[in-house]
């Protein structure tokens, strides 16, 4: 929704201005409509021009056009009642903007909807980047949803009035509220995840990657997309799910959970498992310039400490030299 409230920068005169250029009523390419086509996301311009080609010998009734739009804009909660004013600050020219913004509504999947399923608000898609982890979403019903880096949720504005669905990109930790009227839902891609009233993991690698659920508390059911090969998951278990099968098995990784508590747990295993772990949690890139260096063996925990602690506390215990290229550690033997 950040591109719509963008409207807010042109005054009625501009957006008067832009609608005679697009309706053909003005020529020229002002700085005006330069500004707005570098600014529009939704390559409004492009579409307005390609409607107008659609039919050329067609006149559109621009007030059935009008009432039509105006019904749907209310029924969709973005306007309240009609504004007094509406017959004189829709000159012919924004008329049939009002127009050709009814006819890309009812084209569908096509044209604008499909670049933007959120013109309306309907959807809210909360993502993180490569540098955020553990954002914190608190949903309509209390439910709370921690998201590792990379990772997008998906859900309706009007979650929990009718159902309770999320559609999840990438890895993210639930805590659900429990409401045994409504079972709570997540689209994972190739997974479907059910449950009352639990806390779980989700990890979605890529489409080519099976999806993994882990559970902390009470009980999760997963099933493909197909419906088949359903398994209800008890706490301490992962369920891995495939395009074609199911699997349940328990967790022996103390470090499963780490990405959402910062707390690595070791017992005498090699630096090569380390720093792929450090990876992952703290997005560390740590290189062994000599690869004998990887067969030492860590036993101290690391908890929330920062880079540059983490990294020191490696190179003293095994007399190693560190030297930091950009982002990535090198680490040499002395």
């Amino acid at each position: 929704m950040k591109d719509i409230n963008n409207t807010g920068k042109y005054t009625d005169r501009d957006w008067e201005e832009l609608a005679a250029h697009l309706s053909g009523e003005r020529t020229g390419n002002t700085e005006l409509l330069s500004r707005f086509a570098e600014e529009d996301k939704h390559n409004t311009v492009i579409y307005w021009k390609e409607l107008r080609e659609m039919d050329k010998e067609k006149e559109i009734n621009v007030d059935q056009a009008w009432d039509k739009l105006y019904s749907r804009l209310k029924n969709n909660g973005l306007i309240s009642e009609e504004p007094a004013v509406r017959r004189r600050f829709f000159t012919p020219a924004l008329y049939r903007i009002a127009a050709a913004l009814l006819l890309l509504l009812g084209i569908g999947s096509a044209l604008l909807y499909m670049y933007n399923k959120d013109l309306f608000g309907s959807l809210i898609v909360v993502a993180t980047t490569e540098d955020q982890k553990n954002l914190e979403v608190t949903l309509p019903d209390g439910s709370t949803i921690f998201l590792n880096r990379n990772t997008q949720v998906t859900y309706p504005r009007n979650f929990g009035e009718g159902e309770r669905s999320v559609t999840l990109s990438g890895e993210a930790y639930f805590d659900v509220a429990r409401d045994e009227s409504k079972p709570f839902t997540i689209d994972a891609g190739e997974a479907i995840v059910r449950v009352l009233g639990t806390s779980f993991n989700v990890r979605t690698s890529d489409q080519d990657s099976p999806v993994e659920v882990f559970v902390r508390t009470g009980q999760v059911m997963v099933t493909g997309t197909d419906e088949n090969n359903g398994l209800v998951l008890d706490p301490g278990y992962i369920g891995t799910v495939y395009p074609d099968r199911a699997e349940r098995s328990v967790n022996t990784d103390p470090n499963y959970m780490s990405w959402n508590t910062g707390l690595l747990v070791y017992d005498g295993q090699t630096l090569d498992i380390v720093f792929r772990d450090l990876k992952k949690v703290y997005n560390m890139d740590i290189v062994a310039d000599d690869p004998g260096i990887l067969s030492h063996t860590w036993t101290s925990p690391i908890d929330n400490q920062p880079q540059e602690t983490i990294i020191r506390l490696i190179c003293a215990s095994f007399n190693l030299g560190y030297a930091k290229d950009g982002d990535v550690y090198h680490l040499k033997r002395k």
